[in-house]
């Protein structure tokens, strides 16, 4: 692409002007925080830390942190699931790939499936984007619960309140 000569800095593109219903930008810095407030509870020695929590589109994104080894959940999703894995490790038991540090897991729609995480396992910490709902299930399928973007947002609504914080401290995360 030929460089426009009278273009003072040609290495800046042309920036469209954001329109005026589009939302700001999420930028959290220290995405594996120090402050322990920040991790919101999900189960015992199970906590996740909100990236942005999408409710206009349903989906969100988070930090998974566990501190225990052995069953965490079975369950399944109607949408994709994409994870990374940044401490640690873990694996579905219906499968017989390990995911280590630094791996990428896609989850196909629909699968149902029990996370494990394994004794030697001091901490887990995966990067995890959730579509739609998560269907929590026992082993033969049968619905027990779920999660999804709303009540993702309640849990931090309560623990940020809970913790100091204060319940609007979630909204920065909400788009």
């Amino acid at each position: 692409m030929p460089v426009d000569e009278s273009d003072p800095n040609p290495k800046t593109p042309y920036q469209y002007p954001n329109p005026p219903d589009a939302l700001p930008e999420i930028v959290v810095q220290h995405a594996i925080p120090t402050d322990e407030r920040l991790w919101v509870p999900q189960a015992e020695n199970v906590w996740f830390r909100p990236l942005c929590l999408n409710a206009s589109q349903g989906y969100w994104m988070n930090l998974l942190r566990v501190r225990k080894s052995g069953v965490l959940s079975r369950h399944r999703h109607p949408q994709a699931v994409h994870g990374f894995v940044l401490k640690g490790r873990w694996r579905y038991l219906e499968h017989d790939w390990e995911a280590t540090e630094g791996s990428y897991v896609f989850e196909p729609p629909g699968e149902t499936h029990t996370l494990y995480v394994p004794e030697d396992v001091e901490e887990m910490i995966t990067y995890f984007q959730v579509n739609g709902v998560m269907y929590y299930t026992d082993p033969w399928g049968k619905g027990m619960g779920y999660e999804d973007v709303f009540t993702k947002i309640d849990m931090c609504r309560k623990h940020f309140e809970a913790v100091g914080l204060g319940a609007d401290y979630t909204k920065q995360f909400i788009r």
